[in-house]
């Protein structure tokens, strides 16, 4: 290697030299002196490219040694952190994290705001305390709208936890370990402006009681409720989003009964026997996929007269379990059937836009489920066909099909 200014890699700090250590890009002081070694001053092997080779040694050195002094600062400074926190009791050292890690400039926290949590200025009624390993609710300040409280480990929420925060709005509770027993009976009531409470993924085995008439929006989905106790939903007139899927539920019973604006209920992965009863008239989405149902009640979609998708995929039908003309309404925009055992296509409405029928047992591509009658101007609307996975091919479809399924994209067999 060709060293022709040894200080070209040295800058000299204060007198002395500095040495550059590129693989971090920092200039450390170096106390050493500065010296030269041209091409023509390297003489011969016993002297002068040992001479060389003694400098290229002792400046790897001591460029290395500033490092080591930094890593021995660290140390210490740790050690001095320890010793510190072992003196501050736990809430304290958390205290003076939270404050050390705030970035210059940026406005003090809330004093109201628990160490466990933030509560960000940028949004001054959110409270921020998901994902920290917590077992209990901490205090909610009683300006907070919005607590995330998701992803801990909260067993249990006693009563007069929210009591002093009832400006409350949502109420983010899931994937926890809350159980009935651990959960008070009014833990809820006083929050009277409560809009959404998320619940799912915890180990609730009944709805809990009391809860607010002002909630839309409910999440249960994904815990072990077995039965739906008469009155669960009571006075609940404003809920329009019930989420009760993944539960054990056998039967609904007519908890449902005087919600009268709720629009989506999904109870689908449940073990439920039979479609539940006295749903809301202003039902537009039902979800029972994944359960035992057998059959469909007469009048079932009669009685719900805004139903526009309803998914009884993975259950238990047959052609004796369906009354002729059972999901013959016109509001009806998606059906899905799939996963059941039937054997022929039942008959739809002119109007259904979508039918999933894949993975039953039909043996018959019947035209007349879709039209009544085939002409140039009886049409059905249906866009999606699914047929696949049955007992049927492409050679069964009729050709007066092209004048009733004009709409469809394509038919999957």
């Amino acid at each position: 290697m060709r060293v022709e200014n040894v200080c070209a890699l040295m800058r000299p700090l204060g007198g002395g030299c500095g040495c550059s250590c590129e693989g971090t890009g920092d200039i450390y002081p170096i106390p050493t002196t500065c010296s030269t070694q041209s091409e023509d001053d390297r003489g011969d092997a016993s002297t002068g490219g040992t001479k060389t080779k003694r400098t290229k040694v002792r400046l790897e050195l001591r460029c290395r040694r500033p490092a080591i002094m930094w890593t021995g600062l660290l140390l210490v400074l740790g050690t001095l952190e320890l010793g510190l926190s072992q003196r501050l009791s736990q809430l304290q050292w958390l205290s003076r994290l939270r404050g050390r890690r705030r970035p210059a400039g940026w406005p003090a926290p809330d004093p109201d705001c628990p160490l466990e949590c933030d509560c960000p200025p940028a949004y001054p009624t959110a409270m921020y305390c998901h994902g920290r390993g917590l077992q209990h609710v901490p205090y909610v300040p009683s300006h907070v709208k919005y607590v995330y409280l998701q992803h801990n480990r909260i067993a249990g929420i006693p009563d007069g936890v929210f009591d002093g925060a009832t400006a409350l709005v949502w109420v983010v509770l899931f994937h926890n370990q809350l159980s009935s027993d651990k959960v008070g009976k009014n833990v809820f009531a006083k929050l009277r402006r409560l809009e959404r409470l998320f619940l799912e993924h915890n180990e609730l085995m009944r709805v809990p009681p009391n809860l607010p008439t002002s909630i839309t929006d409910l999440r249960l989905g994904h815990n072990r409720i077995s039965q739906l106790l008469p009155g669960s939903f009571e006075g609940m007139a404003n809920l329009t989003s019930l989420q009760l899927q993944a539960n054990d539920i056998e039967d609904a019973g007519d908890a449902f009964r005087g919600l009268k604006s709720l629009t989506t209920l999904d109870m689908s992965r449940n073990r439920l026997g039979r479609i539940p009863e006295h749903l809301p008239e202003g039902l537009q989405q039902l979800y029972l996929e994944f359960n035992s149902v057998d059959r469909v009640p007469a009048g079932f979609l009669a009685a719900a007269p805004q139903l526009q998708f309803v998914r009884l995929a993975h259950n238990k039908l047959r052609d004796g379990g369906l009354p002729a003309n059972a999901f013959n309404v016109s509001t009806l925009v998606e059906l899905d059937l799939s996963f059941n055992k039937l054997e022929r296509i039942p008959v739809v409405s002119r109007n259904l836009e979508n039918l999933y029928l894949q993975a039953n047992e039909i043996k018959e591509f019947s035209l007349s489920s879709f039209c009544s009658t085939v002409d140039m101007t009886t049409f059905s609307r249906l866009r999606v066909l699914r047929l696949d996975s049955n007992h049927i091919s492409a050679k069964d479809i009729p050709a007066e099909a092209a004048y009733c399924l004009r709409r469809v994209a394509f038919i999957d067999v």
